[in-house]
């Protein structure tokens, strides 16, 4: 490549906190701790973390292991449904 940027060739880089941390920083704060102590001790920025808060305030741990569930379960009903298309074709 030239070193233009073509949208769509680069993922992000994966968050190195687990949703049950980010929802444990945004209890904290919920709880009286000031925002810029838990993004301190965290070391993080007050924007990564009033994006987490409007990604991810209001959810709990429990619906995002059941989302998690979810997908792994479509996934490997997907992957069934392509091996009996193979199978068929074959």
């Amino acid at each position: 490549m030239d070193g233009t940027w073509v949208p769509g060739t680069r993922s992000m880089r994966p968050s190195k906190f687990s949703y049950a941390e980010i929802l444990q920083a945004l209890a904290q704060v919920r709880a009286g701790t000031p925002a810029l102590h838990v993004c301190r001790a965290l070391g993080i920025t007050q924007t990564t973390f009033y994006r987490w808060r409007a990604k991810h305030d209001g959810v709990a741990v429990k619906e995002e292991q059941e989302v998690d569930k979810l997908r792994t379960e479509n996934h490997a009903l997907k992957q069934i449904v392509a091996e009996l298309l193979l199978a068929k074709l074959a």
